[in-house]
């Protein structure tokens, strides 16, 4: 019988694990001003189904050209890179993504000016275009870099697959908030680092690792007996300082794709890492709400989901780690 649970956990979540992921991957444009006239344009389009997403970027119309060259496919997303002359220069001047209301995903705008001073916006299906303007203030910084770090932590499902694992793993409340403290802390740390050059790491390995921490999650969800506590459930705050310190190497790898603005360094890095924690908080927030809504309803499946060794609770710890386990053997091929 569990045999045949697993194996149906496995033939429905492995095969979306991949299409889910590209589906909501952003699209991603980089704008850098080579002099006062001229821009260099690269633009990054999701792969969906061997196909670029039907987007397309639009500069201003005093821009030649407006629009790219063909795309090409790098083995994770379509490319362009062109070089497009804009005279009037694109302050007070409006960057589209052609098509953008009609998908789900979002695109991330970064602008590099002469001078040094960057900014990166988002947009979204419902805000598809953005108004260059003279100089970005520091709020409106603050503001873009909150929302991108909100939406990399809800959209990063290996992050959250590891939070999920803790929240599995602790049974005390107080040592769950001083694990998930312990997280934040690390990966605050190594973020804060990678983000302002003071240490660099390869990415695909730390990303291999990040997933390989949720399988060793998994496992020790596994061998958790009653009244034989593990050292990961005596000391979560130590397992989860540990990795939360490679979690973090992982934030700052998408946090130097999309780049710091040179003149609001410490906002931007300050407000990322908030929108981290805050879509962190709501994740753990949802996860415990419906826990709470589990055993208004029904307090003894509740009590028994939760008992080490029970069916349920092993069939959710082997899909964590089949799933786990098939992004580390991804990784590790993609090197």
């Amino acid at each position: 019988m569990i045999k045949r649970l697993l194996l149906t956990l496995l033939l429905v979540l492995l095969p979306g694990v991949g299409a889910f992921g590209h589906a909501l991957e952003p699209g991603f444009v980089d704008m850098r001003q080579l002099n006062p006239d001229t821009w260099q344009v690269f633009w990054r389009k999701p792969d969906v189904a061997g196909r670029p997403k039907n987007i397309e970027l639009q500069l201003p119309p005093t821009c030649t050209p407006m629009t790219g060259p063909g795309s090409r496919f790098d083995g994770s997303a379509w490319i362009a890179a062109w070089v497009s002359d804009c005279p009037e220069g694109l302050e007070g001047k409006t960057v589209s993504i052609s098509g953008l209301p009609a998908q789900r995903t979002d695109v991330l705008l970064r602008i590099e000016a002469l001078d040094g001073a960057t900014s990166t916006i988002r947009l979204t299906p419902d805000q598809a275009e953005y108004a260059v303007p003279a100089q970005p203030s520091t709020l409106s910084v603050f503001g873009s870099y909150l929302a991108l770090g909100f939406e990399h932590i809800l959209e990063g499902w290996d992050h959250l697959l590891f939070v999920f694992a803790l929240l599995l793993l602790i049974r005390n409340f107080w040592r769950l908030v001083g694990a998930i403290t312990a997280f934040t802390v690390a990966h605050s740390i190594t973020l804060a680092l990678a983000a302002l050059g003071h240490i660099s790491v390869p990415g695909p390995p730390v990303e291999a690792v990040i997933a390989l921490s949720i399988v060793f999650l998994a496992v020790e969800t596994l061998k958790s007996r009653s009244g034989q506590e593990r050292l990961s459930e005596r000391f979560p705050w130590l397992i989860a300082f540990a990795f939360g310190l490679l979690h973090g190497l992982g934030f700052a790898g998408a946090l130097r794709e999309i780049g710091l603005p040179e003149q609001d360094i410490v906002i931007a890095l300050l407000a990322f890492n908030l929108g981290v924690e805050a879509g962190q908080l709501a994740f753990v927030g949802c996860v415990l709400m419906a826990a709470l809504l589990l055993r208004a309803a029904s307090p003894r499946a509740l009590a028994q989901w939760r008992a080490p060794g029970s069916l349920a609770g092993t069939t959710v710890s082997y899909g964590i780690g089949a799933v786990a386990t098939f992004w580390v053997v991804e990784r590790i091929m993609s090197f």
